[in-house]
């Protein structure tokens, strides 16, 4: 049995071996880019790896060969003896990955240099003979409630007294037709 792995790209997963060829969703990256896909799963000779903790040193690399376009596909809908009918169609974009690495490591991988130096300017250190109101400007006060979302509820209550103030349209008088007329001077 041979070392394969199930990955996840794009919301769907796929099995991958070592010097296979998949299609996936359109990836960002250019041709021939190295990427790294995230396992979900892994099988090797001897076991299994399932678990989260596994699975971080698990490594699954591929190289992008070439951006592709998928088979067109034409929707039509109809409704019979309604007169409606609809045509669409589209033609996904795709990319083309050879999977170059399947690998359990030994130990987990090392993070990128730049994801640790975000890290660090993130949490910034106190001195320890630093004042203590040093730190206070770090901290953000949570933000207060936009004022605009109280503007539409103020221009419905405007609006509402207004057609409260507004005095009823008087009708005119009824008009008089000629047998009304004729009864009245008999």
């Amino acid at each position: 049995m041979s070392t394969y792995a199930i990955i996840e790209s794009g919301g769907k997963q796929y099995r991958v071996e070592k010097g296979q060829s998949l299609l996936v969703d359109r990836l960002p990256d250019d041709e021939g880019a190295k990427v790294a896909l995230k396992a979900v799963m892994l099988r090797t000779d001897e076991d299994v790896v399932l678990d989260a903790s596994g699975l971080e040193k698990v490594k699954v690399e591929a190289k992008v060969s070439a951006h592709e376009k998928g088979e067109k596909i034409r929707v039509f809908k109809y409704k019979a003896k309604k007169g409606y009918r609809k045509r669409q169609g589209h033609r996904s974009e795709l990319t083309r990955l050879e999977v170059t690495e399947v690998k359990q490591l030994t130990r987990k991988p090392a993070a990128k240099k730049a994801d640790t130096a975000e890290s660090a300017e993130e949490t910034p250190k106190a001195d320890p003979g630093a004042e203590p109101n040093a730190e206070a400007p770090a901290k953000k006060a949570p933000a207060k409630k936009a004022p605009a979302k109280k503007a539409p509820a103020a221009k419905a209550e405007t609006a509402k007294k207004s057609a409260t103030k507004k005095p009823a349209a008087k009708k005119p008088p009824a008009k008089k037709t000629e047998k009304t007329e004729s009864k009245e001077s008999d």
